[in-house]
């Protein structure tokens, strides 16, 4: 099972290279993986239209599941300290 942050967007959500921005400007620059359950080049961005990407930070695993104006931030029920701080600032960032 997974635990999973949602953000919940009144306009339309951010696009991804915006977020990634964000989260590079902080320090923390992410390291994508997959792309719709394809693999992908870690400095790849998603396409427009994406609805789950798998990203981490270094430490652990996060998915973000696009679910229109809503995206859902979920990582493993045994995610270590690290990766559960992640998943707080991925959350931050795109909600900002």
């Amino acid at each position: 099972m997974g635990m999973t942050k949602s953000v919940t967007f009144a306009k339309a959500p951010p696009a991804w290279p915006a977020v990634r921005d964000r989260l590079t400007a902080l320090g923390h620059p992410p390291q994508m993986r997959l792309i719709d359950n394809m693999p992908a080049f870690p400095d790849e961005d998603p396409p427009e239209n994406w609805r789950d990407i798998r990203l981490t930070f270094g430490a652990g695993m996060l998915t973000i599941r696009n679910d229109g104006s809503v995206w859902h931030i979920v990582v493993w029920g045994n995610a270590d300290e690290a990766t559960l701080a992640h998943q707080e600032m991925l959350a931050k960032a795109c909600s900002e």
